[in-house]
């Protein structure tokens, strides 16, 4: 097994900084310029329904640090109103980001407009977009089941909410933010458990704490939003899989530059470091209100075994983990999750996923409703096995990772599917093997 050593400057842009991006500059009045701007998949699906709703949207690369090339987008938009009613249906291929938050921004635009994606998003729960919106005065039509194709008939004068988040989401807090722009009057979304606060940050919108513990994101109607320059650092979800190959291989030493460290983003890092991992922060700064800065990645013969079942916790690292319990299963033959039924409703569901998965690598495991567990390693399996991605990119990734690690090799299936959101990640880890 190879020794993974060097530098990564070229981790994908942060997915999340990215679609929040490109949907507040097509609701910004003037040019929106964004450096280092996202290539994958599901970015590429948001600025293709912009741009079949009437936004002008232009692509670039130019030079970035150490001879790697980045993506510079600029749009041109006259603000909330600005779009046009699309000819056919608007294609958001994998990605939920894009269906469910710019369904906010349709539900404001006095036309009718239909959201689709592919067999997978077609299959994921959209009720959760509907439900506030209809409060707000839009008429949404989903299928029988309650999952796309969201048919959204939109009014210009929709009405202002007070809307308590059922489950910590931050796909549909800022779908609801997005809607609640173009109002008429305040708007307030209470949280009871902090998610990712990217739109809030980039919006400037005000945070209030509650007695109870919970927080509320006021949100001005009919604001004006002026066009602003937004730098995209990299993807701490991205990073949480090199950081794995990191920590697995004996050896290793790998330091991530320039990544997003927004403390919604970074509880995975505190439950490694908790654990025993070799994992530093440097060079820590502020770009643009988000955090940034370099992590530091070295072997980690001695982790102890993960088990998570924080409800706040879970919140905050549900896209990471995928990589954890792989990261963990091979590292210690155990791991444990609670309170992570949100997994279920992902690119597939991920609990089964990994379950499925590592009990073909001879893992034990125990599923559960909310989570589950591997408790020992029964068998070394021989020969290829064969591991089922699911069309879901962050199971493919967590699993590709294990293939670098374990002696068995693994044959995964529609492995393309990482490039949804890491599309440079087999050139990262061929550059870092020695």
């Amino acid at each position: 097994m190879s020794v993974y050593k060097g530098e990564v400057c070229a981790l994908p842009p942060d997915k999340s900084i990215s679609h929040r991006a490109a949907l507040i500059g097509s609701i910004a009045e003037g040019a929106t310029e964004i450096s280092n701007f996202s290539g994958g998949f599901d970015n590429q699906s948001t600025l293709g329904v912009l741009q079949a709703c009437g936004i002008d949207i232009r692509q670039e690369t130019v030079p970035g640090v150490n001879g790697t090339a980045t993506r510079k987008v600029v749009m041109h938009s006259g603000g909330l109103w600005s779009f046009t009613k699309p000819e056919q249906q608007l294609m958001c291929n994998n990605s939920g980001s894009t269906m469910r938050m710019f369904a906010g921004i349709l539900a404001a635009q006095p036309f009718e407009s239909t959201l689709v994606g592919d067999s997978s998003l077609m299959k994921r729960p959209m009720k959760r977009v509907a439900d506030p919106l209809r409060l707000m005065g839009a008429e949404v039509n989903l299928s029988p089941d309650n999952t796309a194709p969201v048919v959204i008939k939109g009014m210009k004068a929709l009405h202002p909410i007070h809307y308590e988040l059922p489950v910590p989401s931050a796909q549909v807090k800022s779908l609801v933010t997005f809607a609640a722009l173009h109002t008429e009057g305040e708007s307030r979304i209470i949280e009871s458990l902090p998610s990712r606060n990217h739109t809030e940050l980039m919006l400037g919108l005000q945070v209030e704490g509650l007695s109870d513990g919970r927080q509320e994101v006021v949100v001005p109607g009919r604001l004006t939003i002026p066009a602003k320059p937004f730098h995209v650092p990299g993807d701490p979800s991205a990073a949480c899989f090199i950081i794995a190959l990191g920590l697995l291989s004996q050896g290793s030493e790998i330091l991530l530059r320039d990544v997003c460290l927004n403390p919604t983003r970074t509880g995975y890092i505190d439950i490694l470091a908790g654990a025993g991992a070799g994992i530093s922060l440097e060079n820590i700064r502020l770009t643009g209100g988000e955090k940034i800065g370099d992590i530091l990645v070295r072997y980690s013969p001695f982790m102890k075994p993960l088990r998570i079942s924080d409800p706040a916790v879970v919140a905050n690292i549900i896209d990471e983990i995928p990589m954890l319990a792989v990261l963990s299963a091979c590292a210690t033959n155990e791991f444990e999750l609670h309170h992570a039924a949100e997994l279920r409703a992902k690119e597939s569901d991920r609990i089964s996923a990994l379950v499925y998965n590592l009990e073909q690598l001879g893992f034990i495991c125990d599923e559960f409703t909310d989570g589950f567990a591997v408790t020992a390693k029964d068998t070394v399996p021989t020969g290829k096995v064969s591991i089922e991605s699911y069309s879901d990119h962050r199971i493919a990734m967590g699993f590709a990772i294990a293939d670098k690690v374990l002696p068995t090799e693994l044959g995964i299936a529609d492995a393309g599917i990482i490039g949804v959101s890491f599309p440079n990640f087999f050139e990262i880890i061929e550059n870092l093997a020695h």
